[in-house]
């Protein structure tokens, strides 16, 4: 004769009082309501599968109800009527229930910023703010919330093409953040496999344009005179002096730091942190420089950084800075940029003062390896680096002066 089941009611499993020891109260079919002298209310479910005696653990009353907890008795008893362990059916569907979790919690954004706080050791500051900026505006809105390992190829073209649309460029750098930050997950197994490994064609090209910068002697002298008249921030006047004195790329210039510098030696030392190709770099520096940088000194030399952003002294100045101050002394876009001093100390330097491209290419910082195959390194060239230096800053000074500029040089046949 068959064991009567629902023996409990929900007034009584809601009234039972605890006793001084553990005490099961009995629903039948193998559905027991265990009672602790703490008071507190436990499911269980008592089978036999495979010759052994298992007990499957519910969830706690009030949590599960009688009728719910007498549910899972009865589903249970069903797969046991299959052949099927009810405890391990449990088990797997809890063991999912974790992966589906942490599927949810490495969404896209979690992912990007683990990549961006590892890769930020080794970028300039200046560059990780700009793609963790990106990524928070352009991506992260749409994308940020999704599991990374759900994100296919698809998601990404529409992404990248959304942006292109608004900017080219913008859309080229994302979409080398994507292979990182993919690659990332790959490395990190989060994901079987990388949707962002082969986005070519997705984003048209852009045609890189020349740098607007003066390459006539006539038009650079209007140039320097016009900086030296400049009325604004003195710091700012400095940084607008030195830069065609320097010709480095703009963010090495704005994020120069007094410990970089040996104004007794005259060099400036930029770490390989701060260069385009992640390699030292040795400026040497004119009498000219060093007189700016040594009365400049008294202002900003107890700071961190030799243009400190006015606003906040820890930070250095604004990457506009430059291009502001140039399109207020009356220049266009189209007639010079802060990058621009670099076009136009490589073809004066060359073309009119008759410096070898060697020295010159070195002294820009390119990777571009000498005669016999071998990359420049932060001293080579470097007598001839410091005589060009002199002579360039002499003859910027001269142009200002107003002396007679020199013609360019016939190029040889």
């Amino acid at each position: 004769m068959a064991k009567p089941i629902n023996k409990l009611t929900a007034r009584g499993v809601e009234t039972v009082k605890p006793t001084e020891v553990n005490k099961k109260h009995s629903d039948g079919g193998g559905l027991y309501l265990l009672v602790t002298p703490s008071g507190g209310k436990l499911w269980r479910f008592n089978y036999r599968f495979d010759g052994k005696e298992k007990t499957l653990f519910l969830k706690s009353y009030p949590d599960k109800s009688l009728a719910d907890a007498r549910t899972d008795r009865d589903n249970a008893r069903q797969l046991l009527a299959k052949g099927v362990d009810p405890g391990a059916v449990v088990k797997a569907l809890k063991e999912q229930e974790q992966v589906q979790k942490a599927i949810d919690a490495n969404t896209f954004e979690k992912v990007a910023r683990e990549w961006h706080e590892e890769k930020k050791q080794v970028w300039s500051a200046n560059h990780a703010d700009r793609l963790l900026h990106r990524l928070e505006v352009d991506v992260f809105p749409t994308i940020g919330n999704r599991p990374i390992v759900e994100i296919e190829r698809a998601e990404l073209v529409n992404e990248l093409r959304r942006i292109a649309a608004r900017t080219v460029e913008t859309a080229i750098r994302l979409k080398v953040a994507f292979s990182g930050v993919f690659l990332h997950a790959l490395n990190q197994g989060l994901i079987k496999h990388n949707p962002a490994a082969d986005l070519k064609g997705i984003v048209p090209r852009v045609i890189n344009k020349h740098m607007a910068a003066p390459t006539e002697p006539k038009k650079v002298a209007e140039l320097v005179k016009a900086i030296d008249g400049f009325s604004g921030s003195y710091v700012t006047k400095c940084a607008l002096k030195l830069t065609p004195l320097l010709f480095v790329r703009p963010g090495e210039l704005r994020s120069m730091e007094w410990n970089e510098l040996d104004l007794d030696a005259a060099e400036w030392n930029i770490p390989a942190v701060k260069m385009k190709m992640k390699k030292p770099h040795l400026v040497p520096l004119s009498t000219q420089a060093v007189d700016i940088l040594t009365d400049l000194h008294r202002l900003t030399g107890t700071g961190k950084y030799v243009f400190p952003c006015h606003r906040s002294p820890l930070t250095c100045m604004s990457e506009n800075t430059i291009n502001a101050s140039l399109r207020r002394l009356g220049f266009d876009k189209d007639e010079i940029c802060a990058h621009g001093f670099r076009a136009m100390a490589r073809t004066l330097l060359h073309e009119v003062l008759n410096f070898p491209p060697d020295a010159i290419e070195a002294q820009l910082a390119h990777a571009v390896p000498d005669r016999l195959g071998n990359a420049y390194n932060r001293t080579q060239f470097i007598a001839k680096r410091r005589q060009m230096m002199q002579v360039w800053s002499e003859y910027l000074e001269g142009l200002k002066k107003g002396a007679k500029v020199l013609p360019f040089m016939a190029k040889a046949a």
